[in-house]
């Protein structure tokens, strides 16, 4: 991982959730100076750009149980290829978003490339919501509320047939950590599966070393690395204000730099995405900084 260079991709996702300003997300992350800061940390950074992704506006969404469902499967079909083309250049993806339903057309990317090679994957999600709704158990419709299920194989065609593995990683190499957040239908969803879910009461209770222990064993025991999808509102709004859909009691700011380390620290993290990010909601640019210090820290950044 340290000497692959970093590829970031924009996806100015706004069409997954049900509040307007996370398409701005990509562009808040550059302005608080993530490739200054990570050239200073001496890696390289290649910004490819955004993704193109259909705006609201201009679309009419047919299907209430998976809202603007077309116009984020083709954005995710795109995404995945981009993700598989920074890949198979011997790159680090970075994504960066937008509404965590981009995190469907990460994972295709990134479980094709691994598939290809006979490999195995792990996914780690950080995020204080479970995103195990599929469109007969979500009471919004909104696919930022489905995604891991997605990626899990639950829902429908759409979203969890993008990449050439089915499903992109399996139930027993992925955890939920931080959660806090669970619809009632949601919360029948993640028991049938056996997904583990490490909730914020078991956080404090056994700390977060403790809990990152058994979670980074979970994303690596027989895989080739992980995935980290890291939606900012597992934190606490008091660290990260600017997200889509905060929750209270969520990580500090000294929990969430804990949990990027114990990731660096396997050296085993193949790929990295961060979503949620809403400047309109956002204090002086505070919430897209922080996600600055929470990529750098995941990517080796430390004290000594």
């Amino acid at each position: 991982m340290k000497q692959r260079e970093i590829a970031l991709i924009g996806v100015p996702m706004d069409l997954g959730g049900g509040r307007r300003g996370v398409d701005m997300g990509p562009s808040a992350l550059r302005i608080a100076g993530i490739e200054r800061k990570l050239k200073a940390m001496g890696r390289e950074m290649l910004d490819l750009g955004n993704i193109h992704v259909d705006q609201p506006e201009s679309q009419n969404p047919t299907n209430e149980k998976a809202r603007f469902l077309d116009e984020i499967a083709g954005a995710c079909a795109l995404l995945r290829d981009k993700v598989l083309d920074v890949m198979n250049k011997g790159h680090f993806p970075l994504v960066v978003g937008g509404d965590h339903s981009i995190a469907c057309g990460t994972m295709a990317g990134v479980s094709t490339f691994h598939a290809r090679k006979n490999e195995k994957l792990g996914l780690l999600w950080f995020d204080a919501h479970g995103d195990m709704n599929t469109p007969d158990s979500s009471p919004t419709g909104n696919i930022h509320g489905m995604p891991l299920a997605s990626c899990l194989g639950k829902g429908i065609p759409e979203l969890t047939k993008l990449g050439e593995r089915f499903p992109m990683v399996d139930v027993a190499n992925t955890c939920a950590v931080g959660v806090r957040s669970l619809d009632s239908r949601e919360r029948k969803i993640v028991q049938e599966t056996g997904l583990k879910v490490f909730t914020m009461r078991e956080i404090d209770t056994r700390g977060m070393h403790e809990v990152m222990v058994e979670a980074l064993a979970i994303v690596n025991n027989g895989t080739a690395g992980f995935h980290l999808s890291f939606d900012v509102d597992g934190s606490d709004p008091d660290v990260a204000p600017g997200v889509g859909t905060p929750v209270p009691g969520g990580l500090d700011f000294r929990e969430s730099h804990l949990f990027m380390e114990l990731v660096a620290e396997t050296e085993r993290l193949v790929s990295l995405e961060l979503t949620e990010i809403n400047p309109i909601l956002d204090v002086h640019n505070q919430t897209a900084q922080f996600a600055v210090e929470m990529i750098l820290s995941a990517l080796g950044k430390s004290v000594l």
